[in-house]
């Protein structure tokens, strides 16, 4: 029976799963790998880190699962969105890849929403406004604070499909991830040539675009010799990882949605149609459903609030999880357990690390709101979570008010 591989590139480590065309999980690991930030608010990772960590997890699933090299039918690829990977004309990585979570670009969004002529007009072009995580802004960046490397730039290339470059050796991305570079016609699911031409940005940058189930190449010798796959086995599109995770939770029809939530959260919609929010508070993208788009709501620390919560401040928790050898998070919810729904009226804002939805703000920070001598660990811990919560419950009630049914 045929397998597949799926490889998805995520920020803190490249997972790869083995999988049966009837959907039985042979075999899956991942390979971690660290994230820079040089100055406060960036977030670089050096993309041979994310090759090298193709290369163990596909070794590992292919010896762990016991799958011959024969067996494998295709490859397709996620990951983390947004990034930005420079190369030049050698195919060569410039600079380390920005970030989806990069918050050093609040002017180019600016000079972006100018040059398109303001923000509903850039809307108009490609269903969004400008974001610091887009890729857009971060190329436009290159060019102003770093133009010996921008000079050297030949195509750019986000995070997934980088590695398809070092599978494949073609330089290709697909809808669902391009719509998140700020440079696609989400419409017509194709870059935007206007939008380029009002940035004074070439074409020729710009990967081709696929469709998510299309085959977009095939392994190379030298790639396959690495991996232990054989020449010419076909690598899809993929998608981003919003998208790729909701086909493999069944957000593939009108009515259904997802919560999700990681370092990130992010409420998920499927669209039949173009559904686009005049005030940019969601992103509209391409589906990775051919002719299908998708609504999402991001909140940028979700989880990661918590995380954040248990590192500062959860040393007990942590270091008594070790004695008993459980989660820290466990430990957490049970003390959050202790105090009651609306924290007796403290509030958190998870705004770490700026915020998306709704509010598109880089600058926006985190608070606790309403301490008094009432409060404790319990409703500290509690009000994380629940601050958390009601940012997801924002991007439900702009769905909502989009009048994108929910039904389940």
């Amino acid at each position: 029976m045929a397998v597949f591989l799926g490889i998805d590139v995520g920020t803190s480590g490249t997972k790869t799963i083995a999988m049966r065309e009837d959907g039985d999980i042979l075999a899956s690991a991942t390979s971690e790998y660290s994230l820079s930030s040089p100055k406060p608010g960036w977030s670089e990772q050096e993309p041979e880190d994310w090759w090298k960590a193709t290369v163990e997890s596909v070794g590992k699933v292919l010896k762990n699962g016991k799958v011959k090299a024969a067996d494998v039918a295709g490859i397709g690829l996620s990951g983390q969105m947004h990034g930005s990977v420079f190369l030049d004309k050698q195919g060569n990585v410039i600079r380390p890849a920005i970030l989806w979570n990069d918050q050093r670009t609040a002017a180019e969004c600016a000079d972006i929403e100018k040059k398109a002529g303001g923000r509903e007009k850039l809307i108009g072009l490609v269903a969004n406004p400008a974001l610091t995580g887009f890729t857009a802004p971060k190329i436009l960046w290159l060019r102003k604070n770093e133009p010996k490397h921008f000079d050297k730039t030949v195509r750019v290339l986000l995070p997934k499909d980088y590695v398809r470059y070092r599978l494949t050796g073609e330089f290709a991305t697909e809808v669902s991830d391009a719509s998140g570079t700020l440079l696609l016609d989400v419409k017509h699911r194709q870059w935007c040539k206007p939008l380029l031409d009002k940035l004074d940005l070439p074409l020729s940058l710009l990967p081709k675009v696929y469709e998510s189930e299309e085959v977009s190449g095939q392994v190379t010798a030298a790639a396959g010799k690495l991996l232990g796959l054989k020449a010419g086995v076909p690598v899809v599109g993929g998608g981003g990882d919003q998208a790729a995770g909701a086909v493999g939770n069944g957000i593939v029809k009108r009515g259904v949605i997802s919560a999700t939530m990681g370092t990130s959260g992010v409420v998920f919609a499927h669209s039949d149609e173009l559904q686009i929010d005049p005030q940019g508070r969601v992103h509209t993208f391409c589906h990775a459903v051919r002719d299908k788009w998708h609504v999402m709501g991001v909140v940028l620390s979700a989880g990661g609030s918590l995380q954040w919560y248990r590192n500062q401040l959860g040393q007990a928790e942590m270091a008594a999880s070790k004695k008993i050898k459980t989660d820290p998070y466990n430990l957490l919810t049970d003390q959050a357990a202790e105090a009651p729904p609306g924290c007796e009226g403290l509030f958190f804002l998870p705004y770490l690390t700026g915020e998306r939805t709704p509010h598109a703000d880089p600058h926006a920070r985190g608070a606790w709101i309403g301490l008094s001598l009432r409060h404790g660990p319990a409703h500290l811990v509690r009000s994380v979570m629940e601050g958390a919560t009601y940012a997801m419950r924002d991007c439900l009630e702009i769905i909502n008010d989009m009048k994108i049914p929910i039904r389940e």
